[in-house]
């Protein structure tokens, strides 16, 4: 009668870890039968001590049927040798009157009653399976989402770094200073979308680099709001991009009666319009890519007007081009902002020089 009524407080005991387990999993995301694997090999490391160091107590647990069992399973023979692995005939009948005739006897243990260094071992196995087991899922809910858009929520901003702490999912990430928009400001509580740049695994964890200066962010972006680049009718090229400020994306379609530009800006620049405001009302060019080096990098030099491009040389590739003295500011830009989104665009370099050939003069003077 003692014997069952432990058992029925052991139950009540064990109803409350299981639940206990089940709301680990809804915070976690950990599955339940992993973390009742790592606490039951953390009991039977742990317990090893008090047996000798020989492996003798098992430990099931099953959460589906919330079965919680630790016994320690020792030979039953004439004459006790090892007292860690053995038992007499004797003291097993006293306990299970059919143990000498199966050779061998389970002895019921609780875990309750474990010595304070078992517990503690067995803690800090625990622990460690979780913090293995939280390590392998953050490592492979990122690895499935490199080069890809997720979107992330604000836990926090660093005020001395500006660097943020971001949820994305149930694991934590962090968007560097140099990774965020110039002037965007980010505060606590925001929705934002970053781009996985890479998930390395390193022996302090899982290291994800994101960012929202990456061009990878703005190709995703129009991969979202474009069907057609989607569906693999219009074709992204390549992109050139100063975060923050500008951003040139070079576009091609698959059919002679597709436009390619067109589409990406969308009906009244409803497309387009989605991606700048998601980038902080960022400038964007969509200018149409051709197989031809100098109508490309007419294009991309675009808003400006090109007179005539001229390739100097194929390897490095290097070319002049030239454009009426009115658009030669609009052709540098800012800082000489177009022209090097351009060339990255591209992949030439581009020496611009205005028609009247002035600005070629004062350059060698």
């Amino acid at each position: 009668m003692a014997r069952k009524a432990k058992n029925t407080n052991a139950q009540v005991d064990f109803a409350e870890f299981f639940n206990a387990l089940a709301a680990m999993e809804a915070e976690k995301g950990i599955p339940q039968q992993f973390i009742a694997e790592k606490i039951a090999d953390a009991i039977v490391v742990a317990s090893r001590k008090d047996y000798g160091g020989f492996d003798v107590v098992q430990c099931t647990i099953d959460p589906v049927n919330q079965i919680f069992t630790v016994v320690a399973h020792k030979e039953v023979v004439e004459e006790v040798e090892n007292p860690y692995t053995q038992m007499s005939c004797e003291q097993a009948a006293k306990l299970d009157p059919t143990a000498p005739e199966r050779g061998f006897i389970d002895l019921p243990l609780d875990p309750r009653k474990f010595g304070r260094v078992v517990a503690q071992n067995s803690r800090n196995n625990f622990r460690q399976g979780v913090r293995d087991a939280e390590r392998d899922q953050t490592l492979s809910e990122f690895q499935s989402k490199t080069k890809e858009i997720v979107s992330a929520l604000v836990q926090r901003v660093d005020p001395k770094t500006g660097n943020a702490t971001l949820l994305i999912g149930r694991a934590e990430a962090t968007l560097p200073k140099a990774e965020q928009v110039p002037d965007e400001v980010i505060h606590e509580g925001d929705h934002i979308k970053v781009f996985i740049v890479e998930v390395k695994d390193t022996e302090r964890g899982p290291r994800v680099m994101i960012s929202r200066t990456h061009s990878g962010l703005v190709k995703r972006l129009f991969e979202t709001e474009v069907p057609e680049i989607f569906d693999g009718t219009v074709e992204i090229k390549s992109v050139s991009r100063q975060a923050g400020s500008r951003t040139k994306i070079a576009v091609a379609s698959t059919g002679s009666d597709i436009d390619a530009v067109g589409a990406c800006i969308g009906q009244h620049g409803v497309r387009v319009n989605k991606i700048v405001e998601e980038l902080a009302g960022e400038k964007i060019d969509i200018v149409k890519y051709s197989d031809d080096p100098v109508v490309f990098i007419s294009e991309a030099l675009s808003p400006a007007k090109v007179l005539s491009v001229e390739i100097i040389s194929e390897e490095p590739k290097a070319c002049r081009v030239t454009v009426p003295d009115s658009q030669l500011s609009l052709a540098i830009g800012n800082k000489g902002q177009n022209v090097r989104l351009a060339a990255r665009l591209t992949g030439w370099k581009i020496d611009i020089h205005p028609e009247s050939g002035f600005y070629e003069e004062k350059t060698e003077e």
